[in-house]
């Protein structure tokens, strides 16, 4: 059998985590868990059960991950552009043995219980040995509607749905049969390049050439912007009939946006007033909230963000106005 190797995809920026999350030190670096990054939690995590890791992440901020990757055997894939998950995770497998086992999983998740998330990466390692895709589905505790869902049946996936309103959720959560979509994945090498040809030749092309031009490790910024940008769930998890899901029963939170962090940092003692409001940042300025409940306030050296936590959504869209302006903020 092939080695197991930790695959960490970090090329996202973390935009719903403006000001704190910029392209130059993205969310996944950012050491305000417990004094560690979530990139460095990731690698810890999966240390047990891995051989290797092998990073794909941005040529804008790679260099922030060599301190933690000292402590392991690894190897760094240098994306010039963003082209998404399936083209990632393609350099990857790309890199490997077809026999390796590749855990894929994103830099930027926070996840408690090992004993429990090692036990369903252990139960996918089995399925990826016989030739499956596997995806790795959380249970759910609440009707959320910034994830996607899988509606499932034991280890059998019925289908993929995309992140639903509310009221939707709800359903979803009553059903009793719909988990979240970890985005953590389990898969030989060979499998997964085997599938990205056969459902999105494009890709796999595209991808193919780039990574055969890369020059130690960086790969070519005009071949990668041929690559069709899609995300393995649309070019092979939705398409495929070799997936696998293991329920999981670990704590798990994308950490995506404000309302995942105020919740990770109040559970963690972090102050907060007598209506729910909290700062985030230092400002060595004393922040009082009148009339306002359940808000947060972000402090940076150069912006600050005021917000409803019911709107932690929609950062995203600050950052999408600033990245349109060309604006240093980002």
């Amino acid at each position: 059998m092939g080695k197991i190797v930790n695959v960490i995809l970090s090329g996202g920026v973390g935009s719903r985590l403006w000001p704190l999350s910029r392209k130059s030190k993205p969310k996944q670096y950012l050491p305000i868990f417990n004094e560690k990054s979530l990139f460095k939690l990731t690698i810890e995590r999966n240390q047990p059960v891995c051989d290797h890791v092998v990073l794909v992440g941005s040529v804008q901020n790679i260099d922030l991950a060599d301190e933690d990757l000292k402590a392991v055997s690894h190897d760094i894939i240098v994306e010039a552009v963003p082209r998404n998950t399936a083209a990632a995770i393609a350099f990857a497998a790309l890199s490997r043995d077809p026999d390796d086992i590749l855990i894929v999983t994103p830099s930027d998740h926070l996840i408690e219980g090992e004993e429990q998330y090692l036990q369903a990466i252990k139960r996918g390692i089995e399925f990826a040995k016989d030739g499956s895709l596997v995806t790795f589905g959380i249970n759910p505790t609440r009707p959320e509607t910034g994830y996607g869902y899988i509606e499932s049946e034991g280890n059998d996936v019925l289908s993929f749905r995309e992140k639903p309103n509310f009221e939707t959720a709800k359903d979803f959560l009553k059903s009793g049969n719909f988990l979240w979509n970890s985005g953590i994945f389990c898969f030989k090498a060979s499998t997964y390049l085997q599938e990205l040809e056969r459902f999105d030749p494009k890709v796999y092309t595209a991808s193919k050439a780039t990574f055969d031009a890369a020059k130690e490790g960086v790969l070519d910024e005009d071949l990668s912007r041929k690559i069709p940008s899609k995300s393995v769930d649309y070019a092979i998890m939705e398409r495929s009939d070799s997936i696998k899901v293991v329920p999981s029963f670990f704590h798990w939170s994308d950490m995506g946006s404000f309302d995942s962090l105020y919740d990770y940092l109040v559970a963690k003692g972090h102050p907060k007033d007598e209506h729910g409001n909290i700062v985030i940042g230092e400002t060595g300025k004393h922040t009082v909230f009148l009339g306002l409940q359940n808000c947060v306030v972000v402090n940076t050296a150069d912006a600050v963000l005021v917000m409803d936590k019911a709107f932690a959504q929609d950062v995203k869209h600050v950052y999408e106005l600033l990245e349109k302006e060309n604006s240093p903020l980002i």
